[in-house]
């Protein structure tokens, strides 16, 4: 099979057998998909299925020996696992890094507020959002709360489909003159984005009864919003798309599409040569910053704990370790719409349904931002690419002047590790729901799985 082939989609390429296992892949990842609707619920689910593959905390371990499965679980937000391969730990580790958070609305520190008897919820968007987008569309809530004393409440309405759900409004069309005029980037302003919680209440006012419901129902007072993190995100689960069923409609592909083929990537890999990490990061969305973004000293601080584990110690060898690592950041990128040409230069961007996408750099404009991987070490993922029989394309983030965009690659790059952005080419990058190629899906558990296992 040719594995770079802009001529012939994937499914075109795949025989019989291999678009069952993009089927059975998808389903899995849909699953996937529907339990981690936020971070949190993606760092709980991917430590469930890493312990259910025999890997435990690394302050279980005293001494590590090859083929030891180790997880860091990073204030429930961040994971790593690490699968320890047969070469010194210094000599580096083959890593594919991906992240857990999407963008979003959350709600803000205190966020209920009642205008003209209706009460609201206040939001503050997360990550680079087209605001018009989030109005008129069922929302949930999800999070959790912690009280004074501790207590933790976690918190989901609307994912049920007995639960009420929340909607933003818009202005109707017979009014909306003025607006009309506006840019679409101003036509909704980020304080608008307002969710409706209620309106009935026996009082003068609405808002006491509102939060009472809070207090019964989930023990809630108004003050606990100052200690909670709470999401707004669409209440619509992942579907089908199209009537072959070639795509996944979702909320949040960006990067749980990646963050997906990572974990079963590194669960069917085969212990090898090299320690084997999978890194799936939160933050992402708005900079990884925080101590749970890449940006943070938890990755470096595992790799320190691994070495000690092997009685190495000094900053020396978590220095070599990373200097002698090879990484893929594994990020989604821009398919080209046909539908908005002018966005894209066709020559050079990725192809829905046509496999996992290598993109050089990202950044913006002058690649200011970017990585901008290396030849060699480019060279060196064809080549496991094509060993294994991975489809691949190339691609980048649309035409030179158009706009742009950023991943983890460049953090990780400046660790001293090669790098390279390998990621699921995808329509509608950042809206309430977005659409992946369930083969590009499947080419991405393929293309990490191989990574994991080269030399």
């Amino acid at each position: 099979m040719q594995t770079f082939d802009r001529e012939h989609s994937v499914w075109a390429r795949f025989d019989v057998q291999e678009r069952r296992k993009v089927d059975e892949y998808c389903k899995n990842y849909r699953q996937f998909l529907d339990t981690a609707r936020t971070e949190r619920l993606a760092a709980k689910e991917i430590l469930g299925q890493a312990e259910s593959a025999g890997f435990r905390s690394i302050d279980s371990y005293t001494s590590l020996q090859a083929g030891d499965k180790v997880y860091w679980n990073q204030k429930d937000k961040s994971v790593i696992l690490a699968v320890i391969g047969r070469r010194p730990l210094e000599d580096g580790a083959r890593i594919v890094g991906s992240h857990i958070d999407c963008p979003r609305l959350d709600l803000k520190v205190m966020p209920v507020v009642e205008k003209n008897k209706i009460v609201y919820f206040k939001t503050h968007y997360y990550g680079g959002v087209l605001k018009y987008q989030w109005v008129c569309r069922p929302l949930s809530l999800i999070g959790v709360v912690y009280n004074t004393d501790g207590r933790k409440t976690e918190v989901s309405i609307g994912d049920n489909p007995d639960d009420p759900v929340f909607f933003i409004n818009d202005l109707l069309p017979h009014l909306g003159k003025d607006q009309a005029a506006k840019k679409l980037s101003e036509a909704i302003e980020g304080e608008m984005l307002m969710p409706v919680v209620g309106l009935c209440g026996e009082e003068e006012e609405v808002k006491p009864a509102i939060l009472q419901i809070l207090k019964d129902k989930y023990g809630i007072e108004e003050e606990d919003f100052a200690s909670a993190e709470l999401e707004i995100v669409p209440a619509q689960k992942s579907r089908d798309v199209g009537l072959d069923r070639s795509m996944i409609m979702a909320h949040g592909h960006d990067d749980r599409v990646c963050s997906y083929a990572n974990l079963a990537g590194i669960l069917d890999a085969t212990a090898g040569e090299f320690t084997q990490i999978a890194l799936f990061a939160d933050k992402e969305e708005i900079g990884s910053v925080g101590n749970t973004g890449v940006q943070a000293s938890y990755f470096q601080d595992f790799v320190a704990e691994l070495l000690a584990l092997q009685g190495k110690k000094e900053e020396l060898f978590v220095r070599r370790m990373l200097r002698h690592s090879k990484v893929l950041s594994a990020d989604v990128c821009a398919a080209f719409d046909p539908v908005f040409p002018g966005a894209y230069e066709e020559n050079n961007s990725a192809r829905l349904g046509y496999g996992i996408c290598l993109c050089k750099y990202t950044g913006a404009r002058g690649k200011a931002g970017s990585n901008d991987a290396n030849a060699e070490f480019l060279a060196q993922v064809r080549r496991i690419f094509n060993a294994n029989g991975v489809p691949w394309q190339t691609g980048e983030l649309g035409k030179v002047d158009q706009g742009g965009g950023g991943t983890i690659a460049y953090i990780m790059a400046d660790w001293g590790c090669e790098v390279v952005d390998c990621g699921v080419a995808m329509l509608s990058m950042h809206a309430p729901l977005e659409l992946v190629a369930k083969t590009d899906a499947y080419c991405a558990y393929l293309a990490y799985k191989a990574f994991f296992e080269s030399k």
